[in-house]
């Protein structure tokens, strides 16, 4: 096997999101390459430009924007937050339903800053022409989705201690309020409160049983379909036999009562943390997030 065919392995065998936090650091990689060597400057098609008219002619970067970063310590410390709140999420939701908040996260976000940028009078941003990059609005908005729907769960800093991510949370949005009246970096703070806005009424509607991702999730497999290779293949249609009616509604049934399970687990979790759980709870929880 190549070098290439090696690579292309393992990345096939990341989940979701190492695929996006390997595609942010090619990415960078790239434009430091085209940037420094070959000054070609091909970034800027992709950024969320702080004019709305700017941002008309290329829509596409409410969305490119958070694939892209400012500086090696931007992406560092984006990816790593990604990295551990993904895998607490994913481990308790459907995989989709956590991309689904990450990246209305990161939409939220941008629109955060565009309304600011173009209805707050005198310069609110200090230049005109402005530009966003970054995937802070996405993380922002996972951040505050666990927070809010399991206050409870904690990670351990340092191999030494546990902190909350409610704690974490607070500390964020305490420092991202005071640092944009402070006067710096206001855009991107603006687009983390965005984020921390779509967070949290995702983990409240969540909670009274409303996914409120799943139209923005049936767009996104829409899209994804254009994508897909055309299948040759004839579909013939065949009528159903009562036996197999029987088979269905029985799944459909065994589905339902696997999902109240996985509801009542977490919503022991919001209550008593995750380490209250029981072997027989976590290794439920564990194989039911491998299905998804």
């Amino acid at each position: 096997m190549t070098t290439i065919e090696s690579l292309k392995y393992r990345y096939n065998n990341l989940d979701v999101f190492g695929k996006i936090i390997t595609i942010n650091v090619l990415v960078f990689i790239v434009d430091v390459v085209l940037t420094s060597l070959f000054r070609l400057n091909v970034i800027k098609y992709f950024v969320l430009p702080s004019g709305f008219g700017d941002f008309i002619l290329q829509p596409w970067s409410l969305i490119s924007y958070g694939f892209l970063h400012g500086g090696f310590l931007h992406l560092l410390f984006n990816m790593l937050l990604l990295f551990y709140l993904s895998r607490v999420a994913t481990n308790l939701f459907r995989t989709k339903m956590v991309l689904n908040i990450y990246l209305l996260g990161i939409i939220f976000g941008g629109l955060a800053y565009l309304a600011v940028a173009n209805i707050v009078p005198n310069n609110f941003f200090g230049a005109k022409n402005g530009i966003m990059v970054g995937a802070s609005a996405g993380v922002s908005a996972l951040l505050m989705f666990i927070a809010v729907y399991m206050p409870n769960s904690e990670i351990r800093l340092f191999n030494t201690f546990n902190v909350k991510w409610m704690h974490i949370a607070l500390f964020f949005v305490a420092k991202d309020v005071f640092m944009l009246f402070l006067g710096v970096n206001q855009g991107g703070y603006v687009a983390h409160i965005g984020g921390y806005m779509l967070g949290y009424y995702y983990a409240t509607q969540l909670s009274k049983g409303k996914d409120i991702g799943l139209g923005f999730e049936r767009l996104m497999d829409a899209v994804a379909s254009w994508f897909k290779p055309k299948s040759s293949l004839k579909t013939v249609h065949r009528s159903t036999k009562p036996s197999q009616r029987k088979k269905a509604k029985t799944k459909s049934s065994d589905k339902s009562d696997k999902q109240k399970k996985i509801d009542a687990i977490l919503d022991k979790i919001s209550k008593s943390g995750y380490d209250s759980l029981s072997s027989e709870e976590k290794a439920f929880l564990f194989d039911a997030s491998k299905e998804d």
